[in-house]
């Protein structure tokens, strides 16, 4: 089994979360996953992609069965137990999102995405009303760079491509995994943006 330090070192090939997820389980090369796997898997996710990026350990736990990994289920439970309990223990603040760059805004609407979801699960509006309100903020800073004279034109096209993602999230959250990793490997988001 790879240790989890030798991990931090790795560079994925990996270009989306579920892929992420899966290139990680695999490198540990394990025949079952627990906490521990979970909490590396976590790791590779905010190593690679950003705060944003991570997600629930059951969540993580879904992906991998799906591949055939055997779960150790007591201890997936309550990894993600008490990974549910520090998420909702920590107040949601504007500041705790990055819609500077690409990945940053990439990462900061997965984030923003999952807490959505907990927000929903448990039925809470008034958590809802905050997510919105700071992607409503997150949406006008973006169109106000896009739109500013003084900005530089590909410093413009990245916070007219960060509005865009904003838009396409507040009409269809749960849509938006699956439409930014298609967006991504389009050949026009390539081109446009030198990858």
């Amino acid at each position: 089994m790879l240790q989890h330090q030798s991990m931090k070192a790795t560079k994925w090939q990996a270009r989306t979360r579920a892929e992420l997820i899966i290139e990680v389980w695999e490198a540990l090369d394990c025949e079952s996953v627990g906490a521990r796997e979970l909490l590396a898997i976590q790791d590779a996710l905010r190593e690679t992609l950003g705060d944003g990026a991570v997600v629930s350990p059951a969540s993580i736990a879904r992906v991998v069965v799906d591949e055939g990994a055997v779960l150790r289920h007591p201890e997936v439970l309550n990894c993600d137990t008490k990974w549910r309990a520090r998420i909702l223990a920590a107040p949601v603040a504007p500041q705790q999102f990055d819609f500077s760059s690409l990945q940053a805004a990439a990462a900061s609407l997965r984030k923003i995405d999952d807490l959505r979801k907990e927000a929903e699960a448990e039925s809470s509006q008034q958590s809802l009303q905050h997510l919105r309100e700071v992607i409503m903020q997150a949406s006008q800073e973006a169109r106000l760079l896009a739109r500013s004279k003084i900005v530089a034109e590909a410093d413009r096209a990245v916070a007219k491509e960060i509005a865009e993602w904003i838009h396409i999230w507040l009409q269809q959250p749960e849509l938006f995994e699956d439409w930014l990793s298609l967006r991504q490997l389009s050949p026009e988001y390539q081109q446009k943006f030198n990858l």
